[in-house]
């Protein structure tokens, strides 16, 4: 059975109801109710008949029932009654019709608020998208940015670290110069000197006889080249005392220490021990030349009355203290000043970090400077930890 022959059989259906209702209403008279009509409508709505079919229902059945009639007013008055009964049954429809519109109106403004969210959600995807694609380029950015700055870095410490090894490259070759110079200066300039001063006092005892005027000339002549081999000697001794090499670390130490407190007046205490002899060339030199540069610091900056240096051996570790009564300074900010006057600091730090040592300074009001130095007493290890001790 198909669809359109089920609502044809609908239709007929109605159709004879629809007749059987008129005719009673129309045989009920004025006092018939169209009730029966509503009921039909009803029907037809739910048959899923419009108003076009009920209008034809209607139509032929004023035809079968009409046109027998010969009495033209008797069909006027009929055709005008079942017009009632059709308006009422036609009312169900048009009332289903106007809701079907209203819901379709609805429905309308249902789609185009539907079309404005559906523009709004594209385009806020299209920004979204946007947002995505910024972000991953900034994310790629920042990456690489990283990745710049640990290159940077890890050529920085590589900068850093070849500096150091020049550092102390310099460090060594100026210490082999000082020794050579030293060496130079004791060996030929105070010998050529002394030469002079021993032909001059020949000179002298030939001229005794002759002359007391050149007898004078020569005796000044003598004291200046006296005075001129003191200087070479001090200043030898300066750049490398032969004590050093010659005696060890502890007369090297205990002779600077004596001409330090008889040139400034400064009272040096010195604590050593003579176990420490054992240590070799390169931390025996690091030890005076911090020593060296530490007083020299003393005499310039702190203004102290009394130096104590103390040179102990504890286990495996050689421990230094330099302790002075003078001015006290900021640590932090003069050792990462980078100006040139400060330089010496510096370099007694870095000749402890060649022999594997740790360097620190300590410096308080009212408590003076004190310098820290541990060394390994053997070789082929290297100083960690607390170094105060």
């Amino acid at each position: 059975m198909t669809a359109n022959s089920g609502h044809s059989r609908k239709s007929q259906a109605l159709e004879r109801k629809y007749e059987t209702a008129l005719r009673r209403y129309l045989a009920g008279g004025s006092a018939a109710s169209l009730k029966p009509a509503i009921r039909l409508g009803r029907q037809a709505v739910k048959s899923g008949l419009g108003t076009l079919e009920l209008s034809l229902i209607h139509e032929r059945t004023l035809l079968k029932q009409a046109l027998p009639m010969t009495s033209v007013k008797a069909r006027d008055h009929f055709i005008k009654r079942a017009a009632r009964f059709f308006a009422e049954a036609v009312l169900p429809l048009e009332e289903t019709q106007r809701a079907a519109r209203e819901v379709t109106a609805h429905l309308n403004e249902l789609n185009k608020a539907l079309s404005r969210h559906t523009r709004d959600l594209l385009a806020s995807n299209r920004k979204l998208t946007q947002e995505i694609a910024r972000r991953k380029a900034a994310e790629q950015t920042l990456r690489q940015n990283r990745k710049d700055a640990n290159e940077l870095l890890s050529a920085a410490r590589r900068t850093h670290k070849q500096l150091q090894l020049l550092s102390r490259r310099i460090l060594s070759a100026q210490e082999e110069e000082r020794k050579r110079i030293s060496r130079d200066l004791h060996d030929v300039v105070a010998q050529m000197l002394n030469g002079i001063n021993l032909r001059l006092a020949e000179l002298r005892k030939e001229t005794a006889t002759s002359s007391a005027g050149l007898d004078r000339k020569i005796s000044r002549t003598q004291r200046l080249v006296e005075e001129s081999v003191d200087n070479v000697h001090r200043f030898a001794r300066q750049l490398r005392p032969a004590m050093l090499d010659d005696l060890g670390l502890i007369p090297a130490m205990e002779a600077f220490a004596k001409s330090f407190a008889r040139d400034t007046g400064i009272r040096v205490m010195l604590d050593t021990t003579t176990k420490l002899e054992e240590l070799n060339g390169a931390k025996r030199t690091a030890l005076f030349r911090v020593v060296q540069e530490a007083l020299t610091n003393v005499v310039r900056h702190a203004r102290a009355k009394r130096v104590d240096i103390s040179l102990q051996l504890r286990g495996e570790t050689v421990h230094m203290r330099i302790k002075d009564n003078g001015k006290s300074f900021d640590v932090h900010k003069v050792m990462h000043s980078g100006k040139v006057r400060h330089v010496g600091l510096l370099g007694m730090k870095e000749r402890v970090d060649m022999i594997g040592g740790a360097f620190e300074i300590e410096s308080s009001p009212g408590k003076g400077t004190t310098i820290h130095v541990a060394i390994p007493f053997k070789n082929g290890t290297r100083k960690r930890g607390n170094i105060r001790q």
